[in-house]
């Protein structure tokens, strides 16, 4: 995401908000492409590592699992019975694949924020969270044209059997939240959490910098300390939003998925 930038009120010079400048991520390389930026390749290699983990886990299983089978196994009954059973019924391991793939993706996507050197949580860069919640919609779509009829499913939205006057606003309110805002909340709602979470950090760590090491005095020690604390906490319960929020995602993919393949959901 490219660094905020708004006009000043005098001279039209231009004013970059404190922080904007964490999103603000020119090519990795001089005379690079453009596109190639630190969150494409932090996303490539988030990517690299599920593919890892997925094939260290399942490439060749033991009968007594260890290691990492042992790991990938109980990722596995996590996703399917808090996730894929709940929502899809008997279509669960049918689409566990996708569903565990996703919610490790974007846990590794997410964790970046607080590894050190990389500090970057993927999905606070708004094109990542987008790509995966359109893919969703349009697999969505999809299963329910292919499972319900291209007509019917999307009359199966709309209630039956009430008063014709109430179906004038329920339509479009209707179709408004199942094909435009739950697309949107379920991107946004990632994306914002990453976002903030990411700034939240960055500010307590500016804070314990700026008065422990940057200028250093009696008066802003305390300030200082008060920042590191902050930070350690802030830290610890993002690492919490970083596993609720992939876990909140995989959930409504599975919902989803589920509203396509029958009417009921």
């Amino acid at each position: 995401m490219s660094a905020v930038s708004v006009l000043a009120a005098s001279g039209g010079g231009v004013f970059t908000p404190p922080g904007a400048e964490l999103f603000d991520f020119p090519p990795l390389f001089a005379g690079g492409p453009e596109w190639l930026t630190k969150p494409v390749a932090l996303a490539i290699l988030g990517s690299l590592l599920t593919c890892a983990i997925a094939w260290s886990a399942f490439a060749k299983p033991k009968l007594v699992p260890r290691g990492m089978q042992n790991i990938g196994e109980l990722g596995y009954i996590f996703v399917r019975d808090q996730v894929a059973r709940p929502f899809l019924g008997k279509n669960a391991e049918r689409w566990m694949p996708l569903l565990l793939s996703m919610f490790v993706l974007i846990w590794v996507w997410n964790i970046f924020a607080v590894v050190p050197v990389i500090q970057f949580p993927v999905a606070s860069h708004i094109a990542f969270p987008a790509v995966l919640a359109l893919s969703v919609y349009f697999l969505k779509i999809y299963l329910g044209m292919k499972h319900q009829g291209p007509v019917k499913y999307f009359t199966n939205l709309i209630p039956k059997g009430l008063p014709k006057p109430i179906y004038v606003l329920l339509v479009p309110i209707e179709y408004l939240s199942t094909f435009v805002l739950a697309p949107f909340t379920h991107a946004v709602r990632l994306f914002a959490n990453m976002f903030a979470g990411h700034i939240i950090l960055a500010f307590f760590s500016l804070v314990g910098y700026w008065f422990l090491i940057e200028n250093p005095s009696l008066l802003g020690a305390p300030v200082g300390v008060l920042g590191v604390v902050m930070t350690i906490l802030m830290t610890a319960f993002e690492l919490f939003i970083q596993f609720l929020q992939a876990f909140l995602f995989t959930m409504l993919a599975a919902m989803y998925i589920g509203s396509g393949l029958e009417a009921d959901h």
